[in-house]
């Protein structure tokens, strides 16, 4: 059997006395993609940070190519070949992309001057051999995150990184980039690298990885191989118990039109958007990153401008512009960045929950700290809400947590319209789950939500319609009988489609 080319066993590491990992175990072989999986507080986090020489385990031990090894520093892992590209990669954003691929190792003639074209020709080689069109004088200002990984992937390789450790690197990607990521991961497996990929998107494990290993509470629950394995069964070992359906989707017949959007427009962002959304109806709107998905939303709630168009909530005309207005007559908005924009990352669990009806919580002229724990409270119960204390900042909270917490926070207004953005960008399976469960039930109480998703699966399993947008425009509005993601992706790239003008 071939050795493994890193393995951890039965490791273990505690910050006094919260115990990260109780029991980490893994095995990485060459010329394979294998699959961490794992809710928030699972252990990933520190598994990775043991391989990579950020901490050094309290037992276990750590094996390369087969002999025992301990680093105490991360220049030790990469010197034995282990290299870490994280979600957000971290250049120099004013050096080129060969300096920071070559940086504190430049080739240098024999004054000490750096020898630039030779450094250029090696980094131009090596881009070209990943199959990108960058160039390596280029400076890394203005790349994308998508290039920029790249460039991490490349500065692994020059090191001869045989061992890379990616950790959700499609978090931030459009689709286009995650295939191009894809297809450089692939060439990598032919080169027999080992390959660890991080990720909370099922649908990227199956599509990617031959091996994954299982983490729950800091411990290894489950090793299998990819193709033996379902979503049902992956979901069931990471939370520990059986999820009845991951898409809880319940059949409720539509209502009165709830938000109508009509001729929408904003010069050179998104143009003549119209469609309906019914009370008891999840209506998705899917597409590439830049279609003007979000830009739409922002717009209905009254954050960015438009130069046309009408939106009514209820059936009454809405004064676009004034979100206020918008709040008051029962929209509500759950923003795509969470931490930037849906949350006061200082201040209390509580306090945050409660933003959106401080005035329903004043007593002459002052805020009810019990009013507002028991709001909190509440809306944690329904939510699910994870959290020993609800005086703590809110940035304690994991991913998941948090967005229970912007999603109460909005439910607290008793919208008659949710609008929620990425609704799990960067959360676990575990949270994912009852993020739908939460959708699932308002619209069984008659809410109607707009959906934003780049997760095909997502949009599939919860919306009952979808509509697609391509460069400002809605392309399709597919029914969720007929929707695919061949029939979505088409849309997406532009291609005509007979469900098109559904929503006049």
């Amino acid at each position: 059997m071939t050795t493994p080319r890193l393995e951890l066993r039965h490791a273990s590491k505690a910050f006094g006395r919260v115990r990260a990992l109780g029991d980490g175990s893994l095995q990485l072989f060459p010329g394979e993609v294998h699959a961490l999986l794992g809710e928030n507080g699972a252990g990933k986090s520190t598994l990775v940070k043991l391989l990579a020489g950020v901490y050094q385990p309290d037992a276990g031990e750590l094996l390369v190519d087969g002999f025992v090894r301990r680093f105490g520093n991360p220049a030790e892992a990469r010197d034995a070949g282990i290299a870490v590209i994280y979600q957000e990669p971290t250049l120099f954003a004013d050096l080129s992309i060969a300096e920071n691929i070559y940086m504190g190792r430049q080739p240098r003639d024999r004054f000490g001057r750096i020898r630039y074209d030779e450094m250029h020709r090696e980094v131009d080689a090596l881009l070209a051999s990943l199959g990108v069109s960058l160039r390596a004088q280029r400076l890394v200002r203005g790349l994308s995150i998508a290039d920029q990984q790249v460039v991490e992937i490349a500065k692994a390789l020059s090191l001869d990184a045989n061992v890379l450790i990616m950790d959700e690197p499609t978090a931030a990607l459009s689709l286009p980039e995650v295939e191009r990521l894809f297809a450089i991961v692939r060439a990598l497996k032919e080169r027999d690298v080992a390959i660890l990929f991080i990720t909370h998107r099922l649908d990227e494990v199956f599509a990617l990885t031959q091996r994954m290993t299982i983490m729950r509470d800091g411990m290894k629950v489950h090793d299998a191989l990819t193709a033996d394995m379902s979503i049902d069964a992956i979901v069931s070992r990471m939370v520990g118990r059986d999820l009845d359906t991951f898409y809880p989707k319940a059949d409720v017949a539509p209502g009165d039109v709830r938000l109508a959007v009509r001729n929408l427009t904003r010069e050179g962002v998104f143009k003549n958007v119209s469609f309906d959304v019914r009370a008891g109806e999840i209506v998705a709107l899917a597409g590439l990153v830049g279609a003007g998905r979000s830009e739409v939303a922002r717009a209905i709630f009254g954050i960015d401008p438009v130069d046309g168009g009408e939106v009514a909530v209820a059936g009454k005309k809405l004064a676009l512009g004034k979100p206020a207005a918008a709040v008051r007559a029962g929209l509500a908005l759950v923003p795509e960045d969470r931490r930037a924009q849906g949350l006061a990352m200082e201040l209390s669990i509580a306090r945050n929950a409660s933003l959106t009806v401080l005035g329903r919580l004043m007593r002459h002229g002052l805020i009810s700290a019990r009013s507002e724990s028991t709001l909190a409270a509440d809306w944690g119960k329904r939510l699910r809400l994870k959290a020993s204390d609800l005086d703590a900042p809110v940035g304690t909270l994991s991913g998941g947590n948090q967005q229970k917490v912007v999603l109460g926070k909005w439910l607290a207004t008793n919208p008659k319209v949710l609008i929620i953005d990425e609704p799990t960008r960067g959360i676990d399976v575990g949270a994912k789950a009852e993020v739908y469960r939460t959708l699932a039930e308002l619209v069984k109480e008659g809410m109607a939500v707009l959906m934003i998703s780049s997760e095909l699966p997502e949009v599939l399993g919860m919306a009952d319609r979808v509509l697609v947008m391509h460069e400002g425009r809605i392309s399709a509005d597919i029914a969720r009988a007929d929707a695919n993601e061949e029939r979505v992706m088409s849309a997406a790239l532009g291609a005509p489609s007979p469900a098109l003008g559904r929503a006049a």
